[in-house]
C-alpha cells in the first residue's frame, strides 16, 4: 500500500510541494497537478500554500510518515490514506522556523528523511511553545542509527 499525495502549482494562488522525501511513483496528472507516492514507513515534509485577493489564506506544512495497510492514520488534505503525524504547523512565521531546521539537517549533509522521528516531533512542539528547537547535529544523528539497529 502507498501513500498518495496530490500536488498542484498555480502561481500565487496555490502551492503545494514536497520539501522532502524519497517517492517511490510519480504521476503527471496535468500542467499544475501531480501526484506522488510514498512507500510505508518514508518520512515526507507537505509544503501548503494558498492566497486569494486579499493575501495569504493557508500557510502549512506537515512532516508526515507514510502508513502501511491497517496502520492508524490521521487524516491530512491531499493525502491518501492519510499518515502519522510528525510535524503539523501553520502559520508562515512557525512553517519559516520550521523550514530552517530542514536546512540545518541538510547543512550537516544528512537527509531529512532519514532523521529520527523524534526529532521532528521535537521540533513540532518547540515551536508551537514559540521556543527554539534543539538542532539535529551528526552526533544525534549516529545515536539515532545505533539505535535503529539494536532495535530492528
Amino acid at each position: 500500500m502507498q501513500t498518495f499525495v496530490h500536488l498542484a502549482w498555480i502561481e500565487g494562488r496555490i502551492e503545494r510541494w514536497i520539501r522532502f522525501g524519497r517517492k517511490a511513483e510519480e504521476t503527471i496528472l496535468t500542467h499544475t497537478e501531480k501526484r506522488v507516492a510514498f512507500a510505508p514507513g518514508a518520512i515526507f515534509a507537505l509544503v501548503r500554500w494558498s492566497s486569494n485577493d486579499h493575501g495569504t489564506v493557508e500557510s502549512r506544512i506537515d512532516i508526515l510518515r507514510a502508513v502501511d495497510a491497517g496502520e492508524p492514520c490521521s487524516t491530512v488534505p491531499c493525502v491518501t490514506p492519510g499518515g502519522e503525524i510528525l510535524l503539523r504547523l501553520s502559520g508562515w512565521p512557525k512553517v519559516e522556523a520550521a523550514l530552517r531546521s530542514i536546512d540545518i539537517v541538510e547543512s550537516y549533509g544528512i537527509a531529512p528523511e532519514d532523521v529520527c522521528p523524534d526529532h521532528w516531533r521535537h521540533v513540532h512542539n518547540r515551536l508551537t511553545a514559540a521556543l527554539e528547537p534543539r538542532p539535529y547535529t551528526p552526533a544525534r544523528h549516529a545515536a539515532w542509527l545505533k539505535r535503529r539497529m539494536v532495535t530492528t
